[in-house]
């Protein structure tokens, strides 16, 4: 046994896995991803609520305007039967299909009347119900067809998902909890029910509409707490299923941002580009002043171009040393002055002209270089 203790290697399994190539989605997702999904038309909601709040509404509805929506189908009754003689009497010859379309017209207008308020107030409770769960950016996406949609393995997979078994769990809840209500309501008015061969049509009608909107009510608030349920697990698996792999954050961030390889390879071009049209300046500038060894500034003063010297290249160290060399092997004039080279290297950019307070001091040195040079010619 200690032999073979001795061959075992202890090592870590996740050293083989690739990072975040088939690996776990625990990465939270990011705002991006959120906001794409949002764009898709992916959003956590619940139909629950929203089904809930609506079936409250009509219920609602239905006890405000009973007494609106009783006295139209009155009216619609009445007009029915005052039109029947016509009716009777066109038989055989009056009555068209023209006729005919018109009656149906003029009673379809009559009961969409009576269906109005509640179909108004189920307009506003889902629409502002919605809203309230996933805010006002309407989009067209999920609307839109696709192929994966008619996958009959998609399906299955749906069929047989932790999401099917929940709605599956949800819906059983539901149907209980609305038999139960139902059955407790009407066990206690049970000795109610019996008397109704007794009573008066219109206050038996009253009665049973009574029964029928208080028990819609509860299962309808009974509906919206198990909507309230139904919203927290919608939330927490959308959050879930909107996970990243540590290797999708990399990707996003390399979309979003760009490769920093490709992009420090770019900057160091651009960088080096920019140097050498800078060292091609050096042999046309006037004077250069160093640190001595850690800054050169080149300067050129054009008076035809230019209201006051210009610097045409600076640099440090590598930089500065090259730009010593250069003005070397094209006999432009070295000038040492530490605190004249350090103010221009901080405050003066290539291509810029030297400011007011730095006048002085660059006229100086010019001077001398503008003098020796005449001298020499």
């Amino acid at each position: 046994m200690d032999e073979i203790r001795k061959v075992l290697i202890p090592y870590d399994l996740q050293f083989f896995a690739k990072d975040g190539e088939g690996g776990e989605k625990t990465e939270e997702p990011t705002s991006k991803k959120l906001s794409d999904a949002r764009k898709e038309g992916k959003v956590a909601k619940s139909k629950e609520i929203v089904n809930g709040i609506a079936l409250l509404g009509f219920f609602l509805a239905l006890r405000l305007f009973i007494g609106f929506a009783g006295i139209r189908f009155k009216e619609i009754f009445n007009w029915i039967y005052s039109i029947i003689p016509d009716i009777v009497r066109m038989n055989g010859s009056g009555l068209t299909i023209v006729t005919t379309t018109t009656l149906f017209r003029n009673l379809l207008g009559k009961i969409l009347i009576i269906l109005l308020p509640f179909l108004i107030m189920g307009f506003i409770t889902g629409f502002v119900t919605n809203l309230i769960q996933v805010g006002w950016k309407p989009t067209m996406k999920p609307l839109e067809p696709k192929l994966s949609k008619f996958n009959p393995i998609n399906g299955f997979k749906r069929m047989f998902s932790k999401e099917s078994l929940v709605n599956l769990i949800m819906a059983l809840a539901k149907l209980f909890l609305i038999f139960y209500i139902a059955y407790i309501d009407i066990k206690d008015q049970a000795n109610n029910l019996f008397i109704l061969y007794d009573i008066g049509l219109k206050t038996a009608l009253s009665f049973i509409f009574q029964i029928i909107v208080d028990t819609g009510m509860k299962i309808s608030i009974v509906y919206i707490i198990l909507g309230f349920i139904d919203y927290a697990y919608q939330r927490w698996k959308f959050r879930d299923d909107m996970k990243m792999t540590k290797q999708e954050v990399k990707d996003e961030w390399k979309n979003t941002e760009g490769d920093p390889q490709i992009k420090g390879k770019q900057k160091q071009k651009m960088l080096e580009s920019s140097q050498r049209r800078m060292m091609q300046n050096v042999p046309q500038a006037d004077v250069v002043i160093t640190n001595p060894t850690h800054l050169a500034v080149a300067i050129v003063y054009d008076n035809t171009k230019d209201e006051a010297p210009r610097v045409v290249a600076k640099g440090e160290d590598y930089l500065a040393k090259r730009i010593r060399e250069t003005a070397k092997e094209n006999g432009v004039p070295i000038v040492e002055n530490k605190p004249l080279a350090r103010a221009l290297y901080a405050t003066v950019e290539v291509d810029e002209t030297i400011p007011p307070e730095l006048y002085q001091a660059v006229a100086e040195i010019l001077a001398v270089i503008y003098t020796e040079r005449n001298k020499a010619g």
